[in-house]
């Protein structure tokens, strides 16, 4: 799985970090998510689809690979 981050439209809010934690991190300044890896694994697979769905800025898209 594709993973794509809009830092331009993150908050900050931090869920993406709370569901997939082995995949988002958060700036310490700005609290800005980043991803540690742009590819999913499938055993991360159903957290990152939770991360994409709770993220308030709708920040995160989901592709094939």
């Amino acid at each position: 799985m594709k993973i794509e981050l809009d830092q331009d439209k993150c908050v900050g809010a931090g869920q993406c970090v709370l569901a997939a934690p082995t995949v988002f991190d958060q700036r310490e300044d700005d609290g800005i998510a980043f991803l540690l890896h742009d590819h999913g694994s499938q055993d991360d697979e159903a957290d990152i689809r939770q991360a994409a769905a709770v993220c308030p800025a709708m920040a995160i898209t989901l592709g094939l690979t």
